[in-house]
């Protein structure tokens, strides 16, 4: 069986000719293309809660914030829950952004741990993203990986309910997300 890998490149020429349907959600994995979960109302619930949370963070012009929009990470193109991204003027109209952009990347994890936490948390942390929660809604806990060494973080937290998150001056409760 013969695989071919798609670049970045490749992959972006096909979603601009309308090669995929537009309800079809993919990443891009180191050449691979995942088809990525539905959303079901509980994740799509705590993400929403997650951005009201943010919003001053929004409002104040510390970071931009983007919700399960593309991220470029290394050779892969990832769509995190939620990202909060430093400001842009043009709000990254003409250029996707990309790991060293991220301030703050957020993976909601229903079904989904063993994805994120196997195959997006090394690529995060290889590409320096500087801090990833990992809100694990079966387990009743948020990881919180900080400070990325090679393919792994140097400090991983797990906190919950009773515990609060606290980000650029905003402060997250964690049974909020769970």
């Amino acid at each position: 069986m013969t695989r071919h890998k798609i670049s970045l490149e490749e992959f972006h020429r096909m979603v601009e000719a309308g090669v995929f349907p537009e309800d079809m959600r993919l990443e891009l994995v180191e050449g691979d293309l995942v088809e990525m979960s539905p959303i079901g109302k509980r994740h799509a619930a705590k993400v929403n809660r997650l951005l009201a949370l943010l919003l001053p963070l929004l409002q104040s012009g510390k970071a931009l914030i983007s919700p399960q929009n593309p991220l470029v990470v290394g050779e892969s193109e990832l769509y995190p829950d939620l990202a909060l991204l430093k400001p842009r003027p043009d709000f990254y109209e003409e250029r996707l952004p990309e790991a060293s952009d991220a301030l703050l990347v957020v993976e909601v994890a229903d079904t989904t741990l063993r994805y994120d936490l196997g195959t997006k948390l090394p690529l995060y942390a290889r590409a320096g993203v500087p801090e990833v929660w990992v809100v694990d809604l079966e387990g009743g806990r948020v990881l919180v990986h900080r400070k990325p060494q090679g393919e792994a973080y140097e400090e991983v937290e797990a906190l919950g309910p009773g515990e609060v998150l606290e980000f650029m001056g905003v402060e997250v409760p964690v049974e909020a997300l769970l």
